[in-house]
């Protein structure tokens, strides 16, 4: 097995056992489900039509700069983020399948496939800064009232200046081409020979040297591209804070349904555990490990049990029926309109 694959099965069972010390926190939560107010609840659709649109802007309002694509429809915006969601989804591979899905969807638009992908690397870069300055701002929330407990403070803490250094070795690292070849051949070597003791030697190798080679020395490239021109970062940046506010607030505004409101900060910096996750973990959309991590980190935050379960799996499941259901009609829309792909997104 891969070690995605080792992580979602630990993952997974973590799940199940947090299900059964949580079973009668589930049991009021499902009670507490049924006193939602449903036309305050209504309002996650506003949240949600936010968050498809603002996802869209981020990759085209990159495209028009570069001469691409004009004015675009707010729905044609929120259709194709919806088509890639669905794809991401269904076919879950850190958000590959979704990107590859992406780029074939946007050259059907006249747009050339160096041009989709380098938008689509301007989104990366875009979402991760809007989502550090947001969660650099909740820590700050959460550190000066009073009454949030510490160990939030502790976690959000550690989650921002993880990111943040992360960044920084990110950018040190792919700045230069040698030390993408480098450092991208030591991270190969000690992923293989790991799962390679983990597996008793029956697996070898799991990540292929080559290809990411291949995929470290095109983000290279791109990140080269963009640092000769920082100004295209500006309005996908701006987009970027939209998404992830939208985002944010179907959760904030279902816990609001539910009778019961949240503080907003310590929900970001839970919904930010949970997506970090999410790109761990091969279940559909991080299922299961998501709704898990953001109900441990809003308990910490003061979120009685049942609430914050009940809260996050009226949100979860809003989000992923929306997701499913709308994506896989405007997908199959789009292929049958224009064929079916010529090639299938694969991991690295």
């Amino acid at each position: 097995m891969s070690i995605k694959t080792w992580l979602s099965v630990l993952t997974l069972g973590l799940v199940a056992l947090v299900v059964y010390l949580a079973r009668h926190e589930l049991a009021r939560a499902w009670e507490l489900l049924a006193t939602v107010n449903i036309w305050a609840l209504l309002l996650t659709m506003v949240g949600m039509f936010a968050s498809l649109y603002a996802a869209g802007q981020m990759v085209f309002s990159y495209l028009r700069r570069k001469g691409y694509l004009g004015e675009t429809s707010p729905i044609t915006l929120m259709r194709m983020s919806l088509e890639m969601n669905f794809v991401s989804h269904v076919l879950p591979s850190g958000g590959l399948s979704g990107i590859s899905y992406m780029g074939w969807r946007l050259g059907k638009l006249g747009v050339p496939t160096s041009k989709s992908t380098m938008a689509q690397v301007v989104k990366l870069f875009a979402q991760f800064a809007s989502f550090i300055t947001l969660l650099i701002i909740a820590v700050l929330m959460v550190t000066i009232d009073g009454s949030i407990n510490r160990w939030l403070i502790l976690l959000s803490s550690i989650l921002t200046g993880s990111m943040i250094a992360a960044t920084i070795g990110g950018v040190y690292m792919i700045r230069s081409r040698a030390r993408t070849e480098k450092i991208g051949g030591v991270i190969v070597r000690f992923i293989n020979s790991a799962i390679c003791r983990i597996t008793g030697g029956r697996k070898r190798t799991v990540l292929s040297p080559a290809r990411v080679r291949q995929a470290l020395l095109e983000m290279h490239e791109d990140y080269v591209v963009l640092e000769r021109d920082v100004s295209v970062l500006k309005w996908p940046y701006l987009w970027g804070i939209l998404f992830t506010l939208a985002d944010v607030s179907i959760f904030w505004i279902t816990f609001w349904a539910l009778g019961t409101p949240a503080n907003p900060a310590p929900i970001l910096i839970a919904y930010g555990v949970a997506t970090i996750a999410g790109f761990l973990v091969a279940t559909p959309g991080g299922a299961g490990a998501y709704e898990a991590l953001m109900v441990g980190v809003l308990q910490v935050a003061g979120v009685p049990t049942d609430k914050a379960i009940a809260g996050i799996l009226l949100a979860r499941m809003i989000i992923l029926t929306i997701t499913i259901l709308g994506g896989y009609v405007f997908y199959q829309h789009a292929i049958l309109r224009y064929g079916k792909r010529t090639t299938e997104p694969t991991d690295i």
